[in-house]
């Protein structure tokens, strides 16, 4: 870590034209995320004549990722959101060369002093809180369904599928993901693809926004009910808002519980989403497309597992979520498809 400290300020040197002594501290790993690596550090320097300090993430991309993901799709959405209903953190800088840090990354804002573990939801401060934090998990997603990704900027960035195509080029994509990583015979998930594909969802109501990962575990919470900020975009693209809806909806992000994402029941928190997006979820298209998530999900595993195996990565984080979680998804499948 030491060695990149200085390589780290000496590119946001570069960057502030009004600045001095600039140093970097506190570089830290963050553990998790599988698609960028991620360190927190406190960033120094004089300004004006006065000494100045913030906190700030970088995320810089590994030698090998779980998935596939573009940074400037995702810089971008952050941006787009940056200032609106949707909370999330200021982006400052995009570097997509390899120059500087040996890999291309990007540098924001910390958000500070909030949680984001699905594990600490269910205890103390945070347990009374759970309906406060559902009504609001779904409210935001809503808002992200709402928005205008024209008004946005976001299709100079993000490729507009026609309305009648969102779910085909998502499950085909998904479905070459599983023929290309696969290291055995997944039966359930094959079984709920032909059955996708057999009764396909209507056309979206509208272009949206898609964040990709819109589930519990990707949001900051404090300990009064509230959201304070959604991240890992990496997944974003323009789509189907219903996407979203049923990926916050696969019951392997309900950790256990009986509630939908931990926190409301199903019906309830389609109903938040309704009122905030001004969207009707059609029960048989929402549950097209949660079964849909659960064919994703296992496409997620499934590649992050690949990575392992070809040996682009042998870190944990590339082997424990398909370990943990691959028999997790598939009865969260037989579960959507009423076999469970």
């Amino acid at each position: 870590m030491s060695s990149l400290e200085p390589r780290l300020a000496a590119y946001i040197a570069g960057r502030l034209a009004n600045a001095s002594d600039v140093s970097v501290t506190g570089l830290t790993r963050i553990s998790g995320g599988a698609s960028r690596e991620t360190y927190r550090f406190v960033l120094n320097w004089r300004e004006g004549g006065e000494a100045r300090e913030r906190r700030l993430i970088l995320r810089r991309d590994p030698p090998a990722s779980l998935i596939d993901t573009e940074r400037r799709v995702e810089f971008e959405a952050y941006r787009a959101f940056h200032g609106s209903s949707v909370p999330v953190p200021e982006m400052l800088w995009l570097e997509e060369g390899s120059e500087a840090l040996d890999h291309p990354f990007s540098i924001a804002e910390e958000l500070h002093g909030f949680e984001a573990s699905p594990a600490l939801l269910f205890t103390e401060p945070y347990l009374p809180h759970l309906q406060r934090l559902g009504e609001r998990k779904w409210t935001i997603l809503g808002e992200i369904a709402k928005a205008d990704p024209v008004a946005l900027g976001l299709t100079e960035v993000m490729p507009p599928p026609a309305l009648g195509a969102c779910w085909d080029r998502e499950l085909s994509y998904w479905e070459k993901v599983l023929d290309d990583d696969e290291a055995e015979p997944l039966p359930i998930t094959r079984a709920a693809i032909r059955w996708l594909r057999a009764n396909p969802p209507p056309p979206a109501q509208k272009l949206s926004v898609v964040h990709g990962d819109y589930r519990t575990g990707n949001f900051l919470y404090d300990a009064h009910g509230e959201i304070r900020g959604i991240l890992d975009w990496e997944m974003s693209h323009l789509g189907d808002p219903l996407e979203d809806l049923g990926w916050s909806l696969n019951p392997v992000w309900s950790f256990g519980q009986p509630r939908a994402g931990g926190l409301l029941p199903e019906a309830e928190a389609i109903a938040v989403w309704e009122r905030a997006s001004g969207l009707k979820a059609d029960p048989a298209a929402v549950h097209w497309w949660t079964l849909f998530n659960c064919v994703k999900g296992q496409g997620i595993w499934i590649s992050s597992a690949r990575v392992f195996i070809d040996g682009g990565s042998k870190a944990p984080i590339t082997v424990v979520p398909p370990w943990m979680l691959q028999t997790a998804q598939d009865r969260a499948t037989l579960k959507v498809m009423g076999r469970l």
